[in-house]
């Protein structure tokens, strides 16, 4: 039997090299760390000061079922984010955490715009964020774990900013930019909103993913795709709606045929989907089924600190849920991979020189 038929126990997933595409910043911060820069900033609006209790705070707040909801805890995570030294932290802290939990590749992103309200211009919290990468990774690597990151930088659909934003991207594409994102609340805040945009993006060579298809159905999945241009969907989760599966055979719709015969890349992030309504049980996720209909899935956090979850605990569960093997995870890795925003050849030694032999030999164990 192929040693990645078997299926991978929760010790062999943490230590499986992984890749990530889809984590913001402001979602993945240490719950100390925000007791710690509250109490210097002299901001008092937090729910509790004790570390595993701010912890549950944020995940049961984000358990309600409301994207709204879910994104008013970003409030305390943004206000210890307004100093150039607190971006470092948060950026560093975030390789090191992910580099920990087995991670080998990682875009993680963030909206410049949300972090200048005291002492930062954009140009500012770009740069903070990339020294606290740069930083990071040197951290891990000190601890024996190496990690390749890259920075993505996000307008907020119902601000005005996302031009200035993508500028920045084509700024800093060689210092560790690789792409652009548009997010914050998708109904009433369409894609096409933000065309100029995506087409100067288009124009200058530059990457972009699309948060669509999470909160809001098949038309925000359209506009991104076929207005925009999108490379890659954030979360695309409601793509299921184009795919019937009441008889024996599934049947695609137009758009859904469109997404898998194109390998469009899906950012599934399987925790916040069920916290944010667009799914009930990790076992009723859509990624279940898109996975066997062969669709380019991809396995992500999302928000760390808000779902308490890890690039492992995502796959744990879906191991569980699915009796997904090493080679279904291998599979979604791969395909992250595959998707990454950084040139071919770099994705290809990853996948040849880390992922495979890592799994490899993991299997073999």
């Amino acid at each position: 039997m192929n040693d990645l038929t078997k299926i991978p126990n929760s010790d062999q997933i943490v230590r499986l090299p992984k890749a990530l595409l889809h984590d913001h910043l402001d979602g993945g911060l240490r719950p100390q760390t925000i007791i710690d820069i509250a109490r210097e900033i002299g901001y008092d609006l937090l729910p509790t000061t004790d570390a595993d209790e701010l912890a549950t705070w944020f995940r049961e707040s984000c358990d309600s079922g409301s994207l709204v909801r879910y994104l008013e805890t970003f409030s305390h995570t943004i206000a210890v984010m307004q100093r150039r030294q607190d971006v470092v932290r948060v950026a560093r802290e975030c390789v090191v955490d992910l580099a920990r939990d087995g991670v080998v590749y990682a875009e993680v992103r963030g909206a410049p715009e949300l972090f200048t309200e005291r002492e930062m211009s954009l140009s500012d919290v770009v740069e903070a964020t990339l020294e606290g990468y740069q930083i990071g990774v040197a951290q891990a690597k000190a601890e024996g774990n190496d990690i390749r990151i890259g920075s993505i930088l996000c307008g907020m659909r119902q601000n005005k900013r996302s031009q200035e934003v993508a500028e920045l991207v084509v700024k800093y594409r060689d210092a560790g930019v690789v792409g652009f994102d548009i997010a914050g609340p998708e109904d009433g805040f369409p894609p096409s909103d933000q065309k100029e945009t995506f087409d100067y993006l288009r124009r200058e060579n530059a990457h972009f993913t699309i948060h669509a298809g999470e909160a809001y159905g098949l038309p925000s999945i359209w506009e991104a795709i076929q207005l925009c241009g999108a490379e890659r969907l954030g979360h695309g989760v409601r793509i299921m709606d184009d795919i019937d599966l009441s008889g024996p055979t599934p049947k695609l719709g137009r758009l859904s045929s469109y997404i898998r015969d194109r390998r469009v890349p899906l950012e599934l992030c399987p925790t916040s989907n069920l916290q944010t309504g667009a799914a009930r049980s990790i076992r009723e996720h859509p990624i279940g089924n898109l996975g066997k209909l062969r669709f380019r899935i991809t396995v992500n956090t999302d928000n760390r600190l808000m779902s308490q979850t890890s690039m492992s605990n995502e796959i744990a569960q879906l191991v569980e849920a699915f009796n997904w093997s090493f080679q279904d995870v291998q599979r979604v890795t791969i395909n992250a991979l595959k998707s990454a925003f950084i040139p071919f050849e770099e994705r290809l030694a990853i996948i040849e020189e880390v992922v495979k032999p890592g799994f490899a030999k993991i299997a073999a164990e």
